[in-house]
């Protein structure tokens, strides 16, 4: 019996009301944008802060002078000021610390933040990746941003960083098929998603 699920999902593909549907119909709760604020709680940071990191991963040179902090200095590399500088590392480490209390106490629906790797070995836990045809992942994006803003650029960028979080942080392919129960395009509709998403849950291990 499943008592977590995790949504992992493209960039405007929907995924996250399909998550909210899915939550909404299971009565349980729905850990995307409330992780974010958990998360700046928990660091005692604002929470304009922890939304900036948030699925982010550090600059190339941040994470050199991080590692030179905890292994005695790299010369010419300048460290951080201080240990407990709040950054992307950060923010991972304590979603992933508030991921497995959810899942200790079950009954939730995890949004993205690799719950999908940080649950992976845990058998009540179902796994989905939510994709979309381009055309339809652009076409939400740009209701969302307006026409200013380079709707292509940004869902390509947005995937390439939540690629790169995943892998930087877990080793994992975000989008390799065997680290998910499902994955189901929401091109046919966010309800029959979600309503797919619940099926397959009751389904599986039958």
């Amino acid at each position: 019996m499943y008592r977590v699920l995790t949504v992992a999902r493209e960039f405007g593909s929907g995924g996250a009301s399909i998550a909210k549907l899915a939550a909404e119909r299971l009565g349980w709760k729905l850990l995307d944008n409330a992780l974010v604020m958990q998360i700046a709680a928990a660091a005692r940071v604002e929470p304009e802060l922890a939304r900036r990191f948030d699925e982010q991963v550090d600059g190339w040179l941040h994470r050199v002078s991080r590692l030179a902090l905890w292994q005695g200095g790299f010369e010419g590399v300048a460290a951080p000021e201080a240990a407990n500088v709040f950054d992307a590392q950060t923010q991972a480490s304590l979603a992933a610390s508030l991921i497995r209390e959810a899942h200790q106490q079950g009954e939730c629906v995890v949004v993205g933040r690799a719950g999908q790797c940080v649950l992976q070995g845990e058998a009540d836990t179902f796994h989905v990746f939510v994709y979309a045809p381009w055309e339809q992942k652009a076409a939400r994006v740009r209701k969302r941003v307006g026409e200013r803003v380079d709707a292509a650029e940004l869902i390509r960028a947005t995937d390439r960083m939540r690629n790169e979080y995943v892998r930087l942080n877990y080793g994992c392919n975000w989008k390799d098929p065997h680290m998910y129960h499902l994955m189901v395009s929401s091109c046919i509709g966010e309800e029959t998603a979600a309503g797919a998403i619940l099926a397959a849950m009751q389904g599986v291990g039958r």
